[in-house]
């Protein structure tokens, strides 16, 4: 198996299921915490604007909104200019996840790159930033 596919698919594995059992502490679940964060940044989204900004599917977002409707965090709304559209809009509870949920990620990130040197820790965002850009791009449609 290629070094760098097997070396990512392992690390990918073992964060998401740190991070999952971060935001399992806060009740959410591994997601949830991509669209309170679209939120945050703009509370009022519709579920395809959340879908674009988080780079998922708007029926991936319709149906976590749902679950997160139900455990009392966002309401959905329709738009006042478009009845067509809905709206998706913190409460209380969602709103006061941020604080959190943003030290809880901070945590788990500052943790695992707690052996890095500063410069190392850089070096590893703007390759992985690079290495991101390259298989989106080959992800898109030709």
């Amino acid at each position: 198996m290629p070094e760098f596919l097997d070396l990512h698919g392992r690390t990918n594995k073992v964060l998401r299921a740190l991070t999952e059992a971060g935001l399992q502490r806060h009740g959410l679940h591994l997601g949830q915490d991509h669209l309170l964060a679209a939120l945050w940044e703009r509370d009022g989204r519709a579920p395809g604007e959340i879908a674009a900004a988080v780079n998922v599917s708007t029926p991936g977002v319709v149906k976590m909104a749902g679950r997160m409707i139900q455990a009392g965090l966002v309401t959905r709304q329709p738009d006042d200019r478009d009845h067509r559209l809905v709206r998706l809009w913190l409460t209380d509870e969602g709103r006061a996840l941020q604080e959190p949920i943003e030290a809880e990620r901070q945590s788990i990130e500052n943790k695992v790159t707690e052996n890095l040197a500063p410069a190392e820790r850089e070096q590893l965002l703007r390759a992985l930033a690079k290495v991101y850009d390259s298989a989106n791009a080959l992800s898109r449609p030709a």
